[in-house]
Protein backbone atom coordinates (compact mmCIF):
# COMPACT_ATOMS: atom_id res chain seq x y z
CA UNK A 1 0.00 0.00 0.00
CA UNK A 2 3.14 2.17 1.29
CA UNK A 3 4.26 1.76 -2.41
CA UNK A 4 1.55 3.37 -4.09
CA UNK A 5 1.39 6.71 -1.93
CA UNK A 6 3.22 9.50 -4.20
CA UNK A 7 5.44 12.27 -3.05
CA UNK A 8 3.13 14.81 -3.04
CA UNK A 9 0.86 12.14 -0.73
CA UNK A 10 3.67 11.84 1.86
CA UNK A 11 3.49 15.65 1.82
CA UNK A 12 0.22 15.99 2.83
CA UNK A 13 0.64 13.07 5.69
CA UNK A 14 4.04 14.22 6.99
CA UNK A 15 2.34 17.73 7.46
CA UNK A 16 -0.95 16.22 9.34
CA UNK A 17 1.40 14.05 11.44
CA UNK A 18 3.64 17.57 12.68
CA UNK A 19 0.25 19.32 13.30
CA UNK A 20 -0.69 16.76 15.36
CA UNK A 21 2.13 15.89 17.26
CA UNK A 22 2.70 19.37 17.94
CA UNK A 23 -0.54 19.33 20.23
CA UNK A 24 0.60 17.18 22.51
CA UNK A 25 3.49 19.50 23.39
CA UNK A 26 3.56 20.63 26.97
CA UNK A 27 5.69 23.47 26.03
CA UNK A 28 3.71 26.15 24.38
CA UNK A 29 6.99 27.66 22.33
CA UNK A 30 7.42 23.78 21.35
CA UNK A 31 3.84 23.24 19.90
CA UNK A 32 4.14 27.40 18.03
CA UNK A 33 7.37 26.09 16.50
CA UNK A 34 5.78 22.35 15.50
CA UNK A 35 2.63 23.71 14.20
CA UNK A 36 4.39 26.51 12.27
CA UNK A 37 6.53 23.92 10.82
CA UNK A 38 3.55 21.25 10.10
CA UNK A 39 0.82 23.83 8.97
CA UNK A 40 3.80 25.30 5.97
CA UNK A 41 3.89 22.20 5.18
CA UNK A 42 0.57 21.27 5.10
CA UNK A 43 -0.25 24.81 3.15
CA UNK A 44 2.11 23.63 0.82
CA UNK A 45 0.79 20.59 -0.23
CA UNK A 46 -3.23 22.36 -0.58
CA UNK A 47 -1.63 24.48 -3.21
CA UNK A 48 0.10 21.44 -5.07
CA UNK A 49 -2.98 19.76 -5.48
CA UNK A 50 -4.71 22.77 -5.88
CA UNK A 51 -6.76 22.90 -2.79
CA UNK A 52 -6.87 26.84 -1.91
CA UNK A 53 -9.24 26.23 1.10
CA UNK A 54 -6.52 23.94 2.84
CA UNK A 55 -3.91 26.04 1.55
CA UNK A 56 -5.25 29.23 2.59
CA UNK A 57 -6.31 28.05 6.10
CA UNK A 58 -2.81 26.89 6.67
CA UNK A 59 -1.33 29.95 5.97
CA UNK A 60 -3.25 31.48 7.84
CA UNK A 61 -2.27 29.16 10.71
CA UNK A 62 1.50 29.35 9.68
CA UNK A 63 1.42 33.13 10.16
CA UNK A 64 -0.25 33.23 13.14
CA UNK A 65 2.11 30.75 14.70
CA UNK A 66 5.06 33.69 13.01
CA UNK A 67 2.95 36.58 14.55
CA UNK A 68 3.04 34.58 18.25
CA UNK A 69 5.91 33.25 18.17
CA UNK A 70 7.68 36.72 17.47
CA UNK A 71 6.02 38.78 20.51
CA UNK A 72 6.87 35.94 22.41
CA UNK A 73 10.85 35.92 21.50
CA UNK A 74 10.50 39.43 21.82
CA UNK A 75 8.73 40.23 25.01
CA UNK A 76 9.97 41.55 28.09
CA UNK A 77 10.15 38.88 31.05
CA UNK A 78 10.18 40.44 34.69
CA UNK A 79 12.45 37.46 37.03
CA UNK A 80 12.39 37.63 40.54
CA UNK A 81 13.78 35.29 43.38
CA UNK A 82 11.96 34.69 46.30
CA UNK A 83 13.57 33.00 49.37
CA UNK A 84 11.23 30.92 51.22
CA UNK A 85 11.24 28.33 54.36
CA UNK A 86 11.23 24.65 53.55
CA UNK A 87 8.43 24.19 55.80
CA UNK A 88 6.32 26.74 53.52
CA UNK A 89 3.28 25.07 52.54
CA UNK A 90 3.12 26.27 49.03
CA UNK A 91 6.23 24.82 48.43
CA UNK A 92 5.50 21.50 50.17
CA UNK A 93 2.12 21.75 47.80
CA UNK A 94 4.26 22.53 44.34
CA UNK A 95 6.35 19.58 44.90
CA UNK A 96 3.66 17.35 45.11
CA UNK A 97 1.44 18.90 42.21
CA UNK A 98 4.40 18.65 40.17
CA UNK A 99 6.14 15.46 41.90
CA UNK A 100 5.06 13.11 39.02
CA UNK A 101 6.83 15.95 36.04
CA UNK A 102 9.94 16.37 38.93
CA UNK A 103 10.71 12.61 39.19
CA UNK A 104 10.57 12.64 35.39
CA UNK A 105 13.94 14.75 35.58
CA UNK A 106 14.67 14.34 39.36
CA UNK A 107 14.44 10.64 39.97
CA UNK A 108 13.68 10.01 43.80
CA UNK A 109 14.22 13.86 44.75
CA UNK A 110 9.82 14.13 46.07
CA UNK A 111 11.02 11.10 48.67
CA UNK A 112 14.60 12.64 49.47
CA UNK A 113 13.14 15.77 50.16
CA UNK A 114 10.95 14.67 52.42
CA UNK A 115 13.19 12.09 54.27
CA UNK A 116 16.35 13.50 54.93
CA UNK A 117 16.62 16.76 52.56
CA UNK A 118 13.71 18.50 55.07
CA UNK A 119 16.15 18.15 57.87
CA UNK A 120 19.21 19.54 56.43
CA UNK A 121 19.98 23.19 57.79
CA UNK A 122 21.92 24.27 54.61
CA UNK A 123 19.25 24.15 52.36
CA UNK A 124 18.42 26.87 50.05
CA UNK A 125 14.75 26.92 49.05
CA UNK A 126 13.97 29.29 46.20
CA UNK A 127 10.78 29.93 43.92
CA UNK A 128 11.73 31.62 40.63
CA UNK A 129 8.89 34.12 39.83
CA UNK A 130 8.23 35.24 35.86
CA UNK A 131 5.78 37.96 35.56
CA UNK A 132 4.12 37.38 38.31
CA UNK A 133 4.14 33.95 37.97
CA UNK A 134 6.24 30.67 39.70
CA UNK A 135 8.24 29.55 36.95
CA UNK A 136 10.49 27.13 38.91
CA UNK A 137 12.16 26.02 41.75
CA UNK A 138 15.46 25.74 42.88
CA UNK A 139 17.22 24.06 45.52
CA UNK A 140 20.45 23.91 46.72
CA UNK A 141 22.43 22.47 49.60
CA UNK A 142 26.01 23.84 51.11
CA UNK A 143 28.70 21.27 51.17
CA UNK A 144 30.96 23.70 52.22
CA UNK A 145 31.73 27.31 52.87
CA UNK A 146 31.85 28.30 49.02
CA UNK A 147 30.00 24.95 47.22
CA UNK A 148 26.74 24.74 46.77
CA UNK A 149 25.35 21.37 45.63
CA UNK A 150 21.97 21.66 43.62
CA UNK A 151 19.25 19.43 44.29
CA UNK A 152 16.68 20.76 42.15
CA UNK A 153 16.75 22.87 39.18
CA UNK A 154 13.25 22.26 37.70
CA UNK A 155 10.71 24.69 35.47
CA UNK A 156 7.31 24.08 35.10
CA UNK A 157 6.53 22.91 31.16
CA UNK A 158 4.95 26.52 30.55
CA UNK A 159 8.45 27.79 31.06
CA UNK A 160 10.95 25.54 30.02
CA UNK A 161 12.58 27.90 27.38
CA UNK A 162 15.90 28.61 29.05
CA UNK A 163 15.16 32.13 30.06
CA UNK A 164 14.45 30.61 33.46
CA UNK A 165 17.77 28.95 33.57
CA UNK A 166 19.41 32.14 32.21
CA UNK A 167 18.22 34.62 34.75
CA UNK A 168 19.27 32.06 37.58
CA UNK A 169 22.75 31.26 36.19
CA UNK A 170 23.51 33.87 33.84
CA UNK A 171 21.90 37.45 35.30
CA UNK A 172 21.75 36.67 38.90
CA UNK A 173 25.06 34.94 39.80
CA UNK A 174 25.87 37.87 42.62
CA UNK A 175 22.91 36.62 44.73
CA UNK A 176 25.21 33.26 44.51
CA UNK A 177 28.17 35.06 45.40
CA UNK A 178 26.53 36.96 48.65
CA UNK A 179 25.87 33.57 50.13
CA UNK A 180 29.61 33.12 49.77
CA UNK A 181 29.10 30.25 47.20
CA UNK A 182 31.82 30.37 44.43
CA UNK A 183 30.84 26.77 42.58
CA UNK A 184 27.95 25.04 41.79
CA UNK A 185 27.92 21.54 41.67
CA UNK A 186 24.94 19.29 40.47
CA UNK A 187 24.65 15.73 38.24
CA UNK A 188 23.65 15.21 34.87
CA UNK A 189 20.12 13.12 35.46
CA UNK A 190 19.18 13.04 31.71
CA UNK A 191 20.39 13.61 28.35
CA UNK A 192 17.87 16.72 28.57
CA UNK A 193 19.51 17.90 31.42
CA UNK A 194 23.09 17.27 30.76
CA UNK A 195 22.01 19.65 27.72
CA UNK A 196 20.36 22.41 29.60
CA UNK A 197 23.30 22.46 32.18
CA UNK A 198 25.79 22.81 29.43
CA UNK A 199 23.44 26.10 27.83
CA UNK A 200 23.61 27.03 31.46
CA UNK A 201 27.34 27.29 31.47
CA UNK A 202 28.38 24.07 33.41
CA UNK A 203 31.55 22.13 32.64
CA UNK A 204 31.38 18.46 32.80
CA UNK A 205 33.45 16.33 35.20
CA UNK A 206 32.97 12.61 34.49
CA UNK A 207 33.31 10.98 38.34
CA UNK A 208 34.35 7.33 39.56
CA UNK A 209 31.63 6.06 39.89
CA UNK A 210 30.29 6.35 36.51
CA UNK A 211 28.07 9.54 37.24
CA UNK A 212 28.38 12.63 35.17
CA UNK A 213 28.80 15.71 37.30
CA UNK A 214 28.49 19.26 36.30
CA UNK A 215 30.29 22.30 37.63
CA UNK A 216 29.73 26.18 37.28
CA UNK A 217 32.22 28.43 38.72
CA UNK A 218 30.34 31.59 40.04
CA UNK A 219 31.92 35.02 38.67
CA UNK A 220 30.53 38.26 40.28
CA UNK A 221 28.75 40.24 37.46
CA UNK A 222 30.25 43.92 35.83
Amino acid sequence: MLENINIIEWIGYIGSVIVAISLTMSSIIRLRWLNLLGASIFSTYGFIIGAMPVAFLNLFITLINIFYLFRIYSAKDYFKILHIRKENRYLLYFIDFYSKDINKFFPGFCDSFKNHLYDNENLLCILIIRNANVAGLFIGRKINEDEMFIEIDFAIPEYRDFKTGNYVYKQNQDAFIEMGVKKLITEAKNKKHHHYLKKMGFAEQSGKDGKVTMIKQVQVQK
